[in-house]
């Protein structure tokens, strides 16, 4: 997760639609699985690792990011979580890769040093930004190198040695929305780079969330088109 959208959402991004549907989403993806001890890498404000110990078998969490000012410990529903700088080796049998590897040069890179550091057996749920025509100022703002197809990022996880368990998209009902905007903003091209995160009206926001939450029962098996693209792989 991005610190910059952090600052902009602040305390509220819990109740956000965007980060709301998003939590939903990967609680659907890892269904079935009980991880116990999470690596989360370019965490950010720590806020899925937090999320996935409020609520999941989760037991232990690490957040991973260079950017981090200090490496400090918090406990969460009782249990430790570490914000990390680096890690040299990981028993994390879960590694979550939030919208992380856009921006990096080399990707593949990237995740093979992760692949490299946990167990074999170790799950990652990775998401990254869906389709390179959705190019906006949004993405420049983030300093996003890319955009992906899933075949796309599946493609970049088999070369960093993973299987691919499973791969859809998500916010598949934005999309024409997101489109007809990202069109408009690319149009003004003297438009300044910005996120399209923004604290939003109780209404606005609901019916947002009310639009990801009926799409959240089906989108396990949309391999069509969405905002984003969500893979779960595992370490052979």
């Amino acid at each position: 997760m991005d610190l910059k959208e952090q600052a902009i959402l602040g305390d509220a991004i819990g109740a956000h639609w965007y980060y709301r549907a998003k939590t939903a989403a990967v609680a659907r993806m890892l269904r079935g699985l009980q991880p116990t001890e999470l690596l989360d890498v370019g965490a950010g404000s720590g806020f899925f690792a937090r999320s996935l110990l409020q609520a999941s078998p989760v037991a232990t969490a690490t957040c991973v990011d260079p950017g981090y000012d200090d490496e400090h410990d918090e406990l969460v529903s009782g249990k430790p979580l570490r914000f990390r700088r680096e890690v040299a080796r990981s028993a994390a049998d879960l590694v979550l890769m939030m919208d992380v590897i856009e921006h990096v040069d080399d990707d593949v890179g990237l995740v093979r040093t992760y692949v490299e550091k946990v167990p074999r057996g170790a799950r990652f749920l990775v998401t990254v930004p869906a389709f390179q025509a959705l190019w906006s100022a949004h993405d420049v703002f983030l300093e996003h190198r890319r955009r992906y197809t899933l075949r796309g990022v599946e493609a970049v996880l088999r070369r960093a040695g993973l299987w691919v368990e499973r791969g859809c998209y998500f916010y598949g009902a934005l999309l024409p929305l997101a489109a007809v905007t990202r069109l408009l903003g690319r149009l003004r091209r003297d438009a300044e780079p910005r996120s399209q995160m923004q604290p939003m009206g109780r209404i606005a926001n609901a019916a947002l969330w009310w639009v990801c939450r009926a799409e959240l029962p089906l989108f396990r098996a949309n391999r069509a088109a969405g905002l984003t693209a969500m893979v779960l792989a595992a370490k052979p």
